[in-house]
């Protein structure tokens, strides 16, 4: 999903952990419709309901990270080289290592239940105050802004078919008992695909136990062997391919934790017309002595946990009572791309990742290639033409980047100009620009629909997905862009079964018109 049950410390789909407060679901931004007085950027961080909506776990600290700078122009020549490639994640390091020092807000709870938030490193200062839970109110800063706040349940605001996404990746927790300890049986040695595999019987669709799967409905693991030894996608009687996906929502009728603020642009920065993205992401912390999340060590050592290293010389004495468990800031750059390992959630500071995440999208790529590529659409992955799905795995970067640097360097069209309202020349996003750093990079000038920031109806598990489709490709007259899986006619046309986009179309709820945006928990 976006980011729930990740890292694995906190993965609740494992048999044996326990829903965690620490676990991020989603962090959402986009520039707010209100200017009344100013620019505003919403921010909101989503986060497990433990113990309950409204009731937040008070040995938590959430931290919400951001820095606002100037939008960044395309280069007037550009290298697709995997030498550029690296250049780039070296500047991002210079840069987050270097000068750049991201303002911050924390918010702990205490045992009655009120909530106090910290603005630390503002242009204006710093400064705390205490706020009720469960309601919707205006914090005044000491420089004269006025920050709209909510602390407390709301309904999840993430829409997903889960199920049919670990059915994608043949992740065997969410069909089967499975422990965290039982590393070799999660994501199994079998192509990751969007057509079921046929005689891939540990995972394809049981008519005859359509639960499974779904709601918890597990059944024991196997004795083995747990792999596929077909050679090609499964087909019924009249030639139709079978998707993995169903389009249901897995998350309906969930709640969430989330902490919602409306912020003044001009508290974040003193140059709000020249710094016009605003950069964000945020962190949980769990309080040591609390003795909670216990497979994450109190003192990792630095090898384990490269953000230590990094924090080492600059945690306040508030942090070092605490250890961080999970970051979030792009959907999918964690639960996808760094496999919810606990050494992986390091943030803006993820450009260690980066040759892993070139490796990962090559893995990937094999999988998703090939099925797109069945359905007769083109893909952006280089798959050799493969009549079927690959598990492939790559220790070489210069290997994996051969297959994938179309994918990489696209830039990824969006489905009409509504996106730019302004109609400014805002280059397309790409995907090394929007997973490295990890954070949710806001533009001011754009609605923030992803990947421009994120907007609480975008549908991002399939605008991900569309990441492998070829963006100079085109569909009836028109190029591909990130809402063409989200298509209905596409899926009429296609041999498929069920003839259904991957993911629903909208949440279980309405999104509210305005603050605090996320709909009233169930």
């Amino acid at each position: 999903m976006a980011d729930h049950n990740d890292p694995n410390a906190v993965n609740s789909i494992f048999s044996d952990i326990d829903v965690s407060a620490a676990d991020l679901y989603d962090l959402f931004g986009f520039p707010s419709a209100d200017t009344n007085g100013g620019e505003k950027v919403v921010i909101a961080l989503t986060f497990a309901s433990v113990p309950e909506p409204g009731l937040l776990d008070h040995d938590m600290l959430y931290r919400i990270q951001i820095c606002a700078e100037p939008r960044v122009g395309p280069p007037a020549q550009e290298d697709h080289s995997l030498k550029a490639l690296l250049r780039y994640f070296d500047a991002l390091k210079d840069k987050y290592l270097g000068p750049l020092r991201p303002a911050e807000i924390r918010v702990t709870t205490d045992q009655s239940n009120r909530a106090t938030i910290r603005f630390i490193d503002f242009p204006g200062g710093s400064f705390s105050t205490e706020v009720e839970v469960d309601k919707v109110l205006t914090i005044n800063t000491p420089d004269g802004f006025a920050i709209k706040t909510f602390i407390g349940g709301r309904d999840d605001a993430f829409f997903n078919d889960l199920t049919g996404f670990f059915r994608s990746i043949n992740y065997a927790p969410q069909f089967y008992h499975v422990p965290h300890t039982m590393t070799e049986a999660r994501e199994l040695k079998i192509p990751k695909t969007l057509l079921e595999l046929e005689g891939n019987d540990l995972f394809n669709f049981d008519a005859a136990d359509p639960e499974w799967g779904y709601h918890g409905k597990k059944r024991n693991l196997p004795p083995g062997p747990l792999a596929w030894n077909g050679d090609k996608f499964r087909k019924d009687e009249n030639g139709n391919y079978r998707f993995v996906y169903s389009g249901v929502d897995c998350q309906a009728g969930k709640n969430v934790n989330a902490i919602i603020l409306e912020i003044p642009l001009a508290f974040i920065t003193k140059s709000p017309s020249e710094h016009r993205v605003v950069n964000t992401w945020g962190e949980s912390w769990v309080l040591k002595a609390a003795n909670k999340v216990e497979t994450i060590p109190d003192h990792p050592f630095w090898l384990e946990h490269p953000l230590v290293l990094l924090d080492a010389f600059k945690l306040d004495a508030e942090l070092k009572k605490y250890k961080l468990v999970d970051t979030d800031g792009q959907p999918f750059a964690d639960a996808a791309l760094s496999e919810r390992e606990d050494n992986r959630q390091l943030g803006a500071n993820n450009f260690w990742l980066a040759p892993h995440f070139i490796k990962r999208l090559a893995h990937l790529g094999w999988g998703f290639g090939p099925s797109i590529s069945a359905l007769g659409l083109q893909t952006s992955f280089d798959h050799d033409n493969s009549p079927v799905s690959v598990h492939k795995t790559y220790t070489l970067v210069a290997e994996a980047f051969s297959r994938v640097r179309k994918t990489l360097f696209q830039r990824l069209n969006m489905p009409d100009d509504s996106w730019n309202p302004k109609g400014l020349n805002i280059p397309l996003r790409r995907p090394i620009e929007i997973f490295v750093p990890n954070v949710c990079a806001i533009d001011m000038d754009t609605t923030g629909t992803w990947p421009f920031g994120r907007r609480p109806e975008d549908q991002v598990a399939t605008r991900f997905l569309s990441m492998f489709l070829d963006m100079e490709a085109e569909f009836n007259g028109k190029k591909y862009h990130l809402e063409l899986l989200n298509d209905q006619s596409l899926w009429d046309a296609a041999p498929i079964e069920p003839k259904t986009p991957p993911n629903p179309l909208k949440n279980d709820k309405e999104f509210l018109p305005d603050f605090p945006y996320l709909a009233e928990p169930w």
